[in-house]
């Protein structure tokens, strides 16, 4: 045989085992890991009855990336963070550097937080709250900064690390979370529901490398991240414990949390940092356990979407009314009313809606990510997951922007904090109106469907592709 043949049969046998390799592994994955804890005192997220700032760390806390890449459609960027929340404002910084470092589209890089009380604060997120010195507003701001960068330095890491893997879903449970809203004689208080509606459900992500090596996984739950209470060393509370302790377990691997609709979830009992600690192992055990079970395959295509809408306000109080509050006994009820009416002397009129966004990737026709902004009670993924399909579905929430609880109708009629009174330390004019979970309920079908109708005409071209 000649050599011309010879080479040419060669590169044809490269080329079809390529193909095969590509079919057994049919996504890219990178990951990275940097740490974001404060290098020094600053003053910690979360709770208003903090009177001083850190008193050192106890765990340390990271933002983890996960960069994904379909062959067809490109590649997406899954970042989480051991924090309260992301302000809106620094979202958007990152959005924007990231699409001209690295050309990741909006829909396609998607922030989420786990909600820890143990971090520190950001600026622009809950302005109301912290009663900072000068000194205090300009260390949060030079850390804001400095997690600006560490965030985009996190992506670049993860898109850098890109290499053939596959990806598949399962389904586990955990049962610390119990349902906070507690009626009492005097309304819905922060208590204990033990008859309250909880979502129990972890989805894990599983990523894999060549040889089925476990690269990262990906898991989340509806509750709070509010074990440890006010402890005042840096920590990341129960999902602290569970990402360390699976990343412990498996050398090498990357474990991301995002916390699912748990608005109107707590821990309990809570209280203390070894609480946490048991949380977060029960959690992580879960998830262990999960992998070595049958999963759900996910294929390519990734599509995704991501859309901002209004959502409509209650109608906001008037001048006379903020006036008057400004004479309150509650602090944060006088900071909110002089806050109302320095806008209302700038603008002329407060906000009668917010800018939501929602952000929707869709893997293949096997499973739905829907990430949600604010803090989301558990009503909307019990709602998500029944209309658009329990095994499907993962409904995420603090993503994005956490500007405000997003009551369901139940709890917005119902009142207490997470139906309007926690409106007050968001710097927002007021509750909701009525319609808000029918208004991002019905935005959400119309993405979803969107996106499962496009992901069905592109796997269905592949099949009748010669």
């Amino acid at each position: 045989m000649s050599s011309v043949r010879w080479g040419a049969r060669l590169i044809l046998v490269t080329l079809l085992f390529q193909s095969a390799a590509a079919a057994r592994l049919p996504w890219r994955a990178g990951v990275s890991k940097v740490k974001i804890t404060p290098q020094g005192s600053l003053w910690m997220a979360g709770y208003a009855s903090r009177t001083k700032p850190s008193e050192g760390v106890y765990q340390d806390l990271y933002v983890r990336a996960l960069a994904l890449q379909d062959p067809a459609a490109g590649r997406a960027v899954l970042v989480t963070s051991d924090l309260l929340g992301f302000p809106g404002e620094l979202s958007a910084r990152v959005f924007a550097r990231a699409q001209k470092q690295y050309q990741l589209p909006r829909d396609r890089l998607l922030l989420s937080s786990s909600h820890t009380h143990g971090g520190p604060v950001v600026g622009g997120s809950l302005g109301l709250v912290y009663n900072l010195t000068p000194e205090q507003q300009s260390a949060v701001d030079a850390y804001t900064r400095e997690l600006e960068e560490n965030i985009l330095a996190a992506i670049g890491m993860a898109l850098k690390d890109l290499h053939p893997a596959t990806l598949s879903f399962a389904h586990t449970e955990a049962h610390f979370g119990f349902n906070r809203r507690e009626k009492t004689d005097k309304g819905i208080v922060i208590g204990v529901n033990e008859a309250g509606p909880v979502d129990p459900d972890v989805p894990v992500l599983i990523v894999e490398g060549k040889g089925g090596k476990l690269r990262a996984v990906v898991f989340g739950y509806a509750c709070h991240n509010t074990t440890a209470r006010e402890f005042m060393q840096f920590n990341g509370d129960y999902a602290g414990f569970a990402e360390a302790w699976l990343e412990t377990q498996h050398p090498g691997i990357i474990a991301l949390f995002m916390s699912g609709c748990g608005g109107d979830i707590n821990p309990n009992p809570r209280g203390a940092i070894d609480l946490a600690r048991q949380y977060g192992e029960e959690l992580a055990k879960a998830v262990d356990n999960a992998l070595p079970k049958p999963r759900v395959v996910l294929k390519p295509p990734l599509e995704t979407a991501s859309e901002t809408f209004p959502v409509a306000f209650a109608a906001p109080p008037t001048r006379e009314e903020l006036q008057a509050r400004l004479q309150d006994k509650d602090i944060y009820i006088q900071r909110h009313a002089a806050e109302m009416l320095n806008i209302l002397d700038r603008d002329g009129h407060l906000p009668t809606s917010y800018p939501y966004p929602l952000q929707v990737w869709q893997f293949g026709r096997e499973m739905t990510l829907i990430a949600l902004a604010g803090e989301v009670v558990v009503d909307y993924a019990l709602r998500l997951k029944k209309e658009l399909g329990p095994d499907s579905v993962w409904a995420a929430s603090y993503c994005n922007d956490v500007f405000a609880y997003i009551p369901s109708r139940r709890v917005l009629e119902e009142g207490g904090y997470e139906g309007g009174g926690a409106m007050i330390y968001y710097g927002q004019p007021g509750p909701f109106a009525p319609n808000v979970e029918e208004t991002i309920v019905g935005k959400v079908h119309d993405v979803v469907n969107q996106l499962r109708d496009r992901t069905a005409k592109q796997t269905s071209r592949k099949s009748t592709t010669p």
